[in-house]
Order: C-alpha cells, then sequence, then structure tokens
C-alpha cells in the first residue's frame, strides 16, 4: 500500500470555519454564562480577557505550530519532537474517545427537544419530565437495566452525521460541513438573542449578567475560573487543534489565525451569555423571584430552565426550536472535530484510508456511545465521565503537554521561528513566557484546587464506588491506554517499520532552508 498524502484545507477561511466550530460547542451556551455570572459578572470579563491573551490564544498557536510543523496527528507529532512524548499524544487520543462517546447523546437529547419544544412536551414539570418520562433514568446510579428508545434513534442518527461526514475527509466532508453549519449558527442563535431582548425581564438578566461587582478581582479562584473557561472552550489539551493545523498549507498564518478563532469563540460566548441571561431575566420576572434562583448551568439550563422559559412566554414554540437547534449544530461540529482527532491518529499510525478509518475507528466509537449512554443509567454515566475527564484527563494533559514542550524539550524557540515565518503578527518574548511561566502556574493551581474539592466531599453526592468505576477509572483509563498505544512499534503505510524522526527532519530541514531562501530574498 503506497503512502497517503496529506490531505489540506481548501482555504484558510475553511480551516478557520472549522477551528472555530470545534471551539463553539454546547459549554459556550451553557457554562460560560454561569461562570460569568457566579464570578463577578461585568468584572469577570476582565480576568477572562486576559486568560485568553495569556494562555488561551498562545496555547493555540502552539498546537497550530506542532501540527503544521509535522503535518501528522498527535501521537506521530509529538513523537517527532520527543519520543516519550507520544504517551501524550495517544493519552489525548484516549481522552477524545472518551468525551466523543458521551458528547454525541447531549446533541441527541437536543434533536429530540427541537420537537418536545413545538407542543411543549414537558408540560408543567420539565425536571420530572427530562429525568422521568425522557430520560428513563434510574432513582440512583447502579447497573444498567434497561434502554430508553427515545434517545437510542437520535443518537443512531447523529453518528450515521457524523460518520457520514467525516467519510468525506477534510474539503468535502469537515470544511463544507462548517461553512454550512457556522452560519447557520449564528442564523439561529442570533435570532434567539433578538427574541430574548424583547422579553419582559431581559434587562433584568443583562444587569445581573454585566454588574460588575470588582471585590472578586482579589478573589484567586476567580482567576482560576476564568483560565478554566477559556482552556475548556477553546478545545486546546486534547489533540484537535494539532490535527487541525496538520492539514495546513506550509505558508499559512498560525498567529492570525488563533487570534480569529481565539476572538471568535469569546464573542459568541459573551453573545450567549446576552441571550441567557435576557431569558433567565423574563423568567425570574414572571416567578417574581431574583435571577441568582433561576440562574444554572449544564443540563440544568439547557433541558431545564430553557422549557420553563419557553412554556411562560408568547411563541415560546419557536423560541424553543431557535434554541434547540442552536444547541445540534454546535454540537456536531464540536463532535466532528474530537472524532477526526481519533480517526487521523489510527490513519498515520496504520496507513489505513479514509473510508476504512471512519468506518472501523469511528464505528467503534459509536458503538461504545449508543452501547452505554441511552440507557436508565446514562445521565449518571455521562455526569461522571464529563467531571472526571475534564479536570483530570484535558487539564492534566494540557498541564502536561505545556511543561513538556516549554520545559523538558525547549521546543518553544523553534516553534516561533516556525510561527513567525508565516504570520504577519510576529511572537515576542510575551508569547514564551505565557507558556513557559503563567499557563503552568495557572493549569498547576487549578488541578491542586480540583483535587482539594474532590477530596473534601464526593462529587454530586455520588457514592465512592461509582466515582471509582464511572469517573476516575476514566480519567486514569485514558492515560493508561496512552501509555500502552505508544508501547506498540509504529509502521509506514506500506508495513514495514518507519523511523519518524528521520523523516521528519530531512523535511523540517528542506522547509527551512525554503524559509531561509525566502527571507534572505525578500
Amino acid at each position: 500500500m503506497a503512502k497517503q498524502p496529506r490531505e489540506q484545507w481548501s482555504t484558510r477561511t475553511g480551516f478557520l470555519l472549522a477551528a472555530i466550530g470545534s471551539a463553539v460547542g454546547l459549554g459556550n451556551i451553557w457554562r460560560f454564562p454561569a461562570v460569568a455570572y457566579e464570578n463577578g459578572g461585568g468584572a469577570f470579563l476582565l480576568p477572562y480577557l486576559i486568560a485568553l491573551l495569556t494562555a488561551g490564544i498562545p496555547l493555540l498557536i502552539m498546537e497550530y505550530a506542532i501540527g503544521r510543523r509535522y503535518r501528522t496527528s498527535p501521537p506521530a507529532a509529538l513523537r517527532q519532537m520527543s519520543r516519550p512524548a507520544e504517551v501524550l499524544g495517544w493519552w489525548q487520543v484516549a481522552i477524545s474517545f472518551v468525551i466523543a462517546t458521551y458528547y454525541a447523546v447531549i446533541i441527541a437529547w437536543a434533536i429530540r427537544y427541537v420537537g418536545f419544544s413545538v407542543d411543549e412536551a414537558w408540560g408543567d414539570d420539565p425536571e420530572g419530565f427530562l429525568f422521568g418520562d425522557f430520560l428513563g433514568a434510574a432513582e440512583k446510579p447502579g447497573f444498567v437495566s434497561g434502554y430508553v428508545p427515545g434517545v437510542l434513534w437520535p443518537l443512531i442518527a447523529v453518528w450515521v452525521v457524523v460518520l457520514v461526514i467525516l467519510a468525506f475527509g477534510i474539503r468535502r466532508g469537515i470544511e463544507k460541513a462548517n461553512k454550512i453549519f457556522i452560519p447557520l449558527l449564528l442564523v439561529f442563535f442570533g435570532a434567539l438573542v433578538i427574541r430574548a431582548l424583547t422579553l419582559d425581564g431581559a434587562a433584568r438578566g443583562l444587569d445581573a449578567f454585566f454588574s460588575p461587582d470588582w471585590s472578586e478581582l482579589t478573589n484567586g479562584s476567580v482567576w482560576v475560573a476564568a483560565y478554566g473557561q477559556i482552556f475548556f472552550s477553546l478545545s486546546i489539551g486534547f489533540g484537535i487543534m494539532v490535527t487541525y493545523a496538520s492539514y495546513l498549507r506550509r505558508r499559512a498564518d498560525l498567529t492570525g489565525s488563533a487570534m480569529v478563532a481565539g476572538f471568535a469563540n469569546s464573542s459568541f460566548e459573551i453573545l450567549a451569555g446576552i441571550g441567557v441571561f435576557s431569558a433567565l431575566g423574563f423568567m425570574a420576572q414572571a416567578n417574581g423571584v431574583p435571577v441568582s434562583e433561576v440562574a444554572t448551568a449544564g443540563l440544568g439550563l439547557a433541558f431545564v430552565a430553557f422549557p420553563t422559559v419557553i412554556s411562560e412566554m408568547w411563541l415560546g414554540g419557536a423560541f424553543g426550536v431557535l434554541f434547540f437547534v442552536s444547541l445540534v449544530i454546535a454540537g456536531l461540529s464540536s463532535l466532528i472535530s474530537i472524532v477526526q482527532v481519533v480517526v487521523s491518529a489510527v490513519q498515520d499510525r496504520t496507513g489505513m484510508h479514509r473510508l476504512p478509518a471512519v468506518l472501523g475507528v469511528g464505528g467503534a466509537v459509536a458503538v461504545v456511545s449508543i452501547l452505554l449512554f441511552p440507557t436508565d443509567e446514562g445521565v449518571y454515566l455521562l455526569d461522571a465521565s464529563d467531571h472526571f475527564i475534564n479536570q483530570y484527563g484535558i487539564a492534566l494533559a494540557g498541564l502536561v503537554g505545556v511543561i513538556w514542550v516549554a520545559w523538558v524539550m525547549r521546543k518553544l524557540p523553534e516553534l516561533q521561528r516556525d510561527a513567525d515565518a508565516t504570520s504577519a503578527i510576529l511572537l515576542g518574548h510575551w508569547w514564551r513566557i505565557c507558556l513557559g511561566v503563567i499557563t503552568p502556574i495557572v493549569l498547576g493551581w487549578m488541578m491542586v484546587d480540583s483535587l482539594r474539592d474532590e477530596f473534601d466531599e464526593n462529587y454530586e453526592g455520588y457514592s465512592t464506588g461509582f466515582l471509582l468505576g464511572a469517573g476516575w477509572s476514566v480519567a486514569i483509563g485514558a492515560l493508561v491506554v496512552g501509555i500502552l498505544l505508544s508501547l506498540i512499534p509504529w509502521r509506514a503505510a506500506t508495513g514495514g517499520l518507519i523511523d519518524l524522526d528521520m523523516e521528519t527532519a530531512e523535511e523540517q530541514a528542506a522547509h527551512e532552508r525554503k524559509h531561509r531562501r525566502g527571507r534572505e530574498e525578500s
């Protein structure tokens, strides 16, 4: 079998839309507004902006530079930087595998809620409808005892759509899909925000959201929350941006692209905050309670609070359709990028063509998702897996990754030269200081802070046995899988062993000679 040529994005716009589509996901809509509200309101925007400039965008640039320089998936790219670092690459792939399995089921819920919005099927008890009539959730976590057809069929549909898009490849699949998804998301969510702003009580909600509590700026946890939000919302730390950047052309502008993607993601989060808190202000006024009593996040916001808003407003069904279609679109664009990390790694590892890789690897992710999550225990498995893989998978892998690149391998100057060679905005000392000092310190503090809370009390009051089986074992298992996969010898597409370091060194030398000639001529 001949070695397959690397696919490429057809345009910079195509890459940017895909990167923005990956970053703009469910968390932008249901996590950021609550985090901002709980951490100083309008004052939170200051540490949030600082976190974007000192951690978010620098990390994006680093991952773009690694992906474009080595032009391969995270395991192969990191191995070419340092053989032991391959573990980190496979760890990121395993994390993406886990996230994809449960992320898809939330999209399936949103699909069903598009239909439920039309006739307000949840009645007078949205919470009881969600956990009882719809999810059929068990009273407490335990063994799976039954499947929920109302979740199973839309979940299968989600996976069919995702695998079909991935099967068409980078240009004809992912790029074209995001050229449709992102404009649609802006139209639907923009219409939702406009409608929310016209509701009675919207000003009350916005006042709660934007009113600054400047005293919170002296609270260290607020700054940790700002860096955490930036880190989790930009799709960094688990291989997506390295994978996407590996399909860039050699002359792509990395710094400019990172800034566009970073600010686009943050702009959408602020827009989401405006829409969400306008609706919550309406809900608070209608019920005669403070906004603090209705402000929530996550599943409670999307599938309990918003259905309540929909039931209380005129033409609420149309508002609900806009909201849940927005969730579906945002979720799909992110899910596609997550699964692509796994597909790309297996392609590079085995030399497989895209179609068998998508059907084999993507199909395996889909099977695990379908077996575990449309069940009476699915919501508990999702909650525990999401918490632990985020806190002790993504965040920890990100911390290890930046320390390894900046401190152990000392690759930042090399990556900076590579980025500067093709970028309109040159990186200065600030970039290396941010990644070498600020980001590791903040991520390290996040881990300490999170672990302290973890050992103070069990997450959500779940039993220790359940958390060990559905939480800690998932996070630790991803690392173990990464270690085991890194021990398997790499093989070329022809089936023989390949010296990736030698191949990459030759490509890099040729690339640097080309840049040097260009600078001398100019």
